[in-house]
């Protein structure tokens, strides 16, 4: 994991914002993808030093009004601006909202009882190490064929990283890759000791195609889109998913599928043992 996580934000977000956006002209030889670092620093108010000093981790202690210029110059949308804000308060290193706890690996009554009520959709609960603590029988059904669900203590992340099943289940195995790492991250990070034996563990056992993600992926996944997943018994699937946070007691959040068009919603009728239209396709 990089230990410049504010620094590798700041870089991606800049090198994903064309020029045109923020209506500069491209100019001929701009080898740099998105903006150069001094047309940043124009934006911003801020000087071109300054810029490269944060984006190489030798300053440290940007300012609420920095970023906030920082944050306008790119075009941030709130769920980037809170990252970037709390990227800026954990710079310090000296508090964490875990407080070393260890990970949360009981589910609350509560949920399991909203659980019941998301049927059919597959839904699942999980902690911050990606570990599948809980989940719907539609889910179970979808993921049991896979192989997601073996062993003691199901793992997302150790699945799509050390079985070779995961390839094949995910057609876009490299985004999503990308997105448990973006995970992974996206907490307290190595400052919790089981998140940094997890990621010292994947290090080993996956490997450069998990420590290349550890040190170029933000730690901002998204929170919904649409997943592909192959399944033996249903061709592929387009799964429209949407990630919900339980309160930070819990340190879980809940990850639940719908159908993103009409033929994986009746796929999934038919792994589900569902009548035809328990599940509707999510409008486009």
């Amino acid at each position: 994991m990089s230990d410049n996580e504010l620094g590798l934000f700041l870089r991606t977000r800049r090198e994903a914002v064309t020029p045109a956006a923020v209506g500069l002209p491209a100019g001929p030889r701009r080898r740099t993808p998105g903006l150069r670092r001094a047309e940043l620093a124009t934006l911003a108010g801020v000087s071109v030093e300054y810029v490269t000093r944060l984006e190489q981790g030798r300053d440290r202690h940007p300012s609420a009004q920095v970023l906030s210029a920082l944050a306008d110059a790119l075009h941030l949308g709130v769920a980037e601006r809170v990252h970037l804000h709390r990227l800026g308060k954990a710079l310090g290193g000296a508090f964490t909202c875990t407080g070393g706890a260890a990970p949360n690996r009981s589910v609350r009554p509560t949920v399991r009882a909203l659980l019941d009520h998301l049927e059919p959709a597959p839904a699942l609960v999980l902690n911050r190490l990606g570990e599948i603590l809980a989940c719907t029988a539609a889910y179970r059904r979808l993921a049991e064929p896979l192989g997601l669900l073996d062993g003691p203590r199901p793992s997302l992340v150790r699945y799509v990283f050390t079985d070779p099943r995961a390839r094949s289940a995910y057609p876009d195995w490299d985004r999503t890759a990308d997105q448990q790492v973006a995970a992974l991250k996206q907490g307290p990070g190595r400052s919790d000791p089981a998140v940094a034996a997890l990621m010292d563990e994947l290090t080993v056992t996956a490997g450069a195609e998990f420590t290349t993600r550890l040190a170029t992926v933000p730690g901002l996944p998204d929170a919904t889109g649409i997943e592909r997943l192959r399944h033996p018994d249903a061709d592929e699937l387009r799964l429209a998913y949407e990630t919900l946070h339980l309160p930070a007691a819990d340190d879980q959040r809940l990850l639940v599928h719908l159908p993103a068009d009409a033929a994986t919603a009746t796929a999934l009728d038919h792994l589900t043992g569902r009548h035809p239209g328990a599940l509707r396709a999510v409008p486009a």
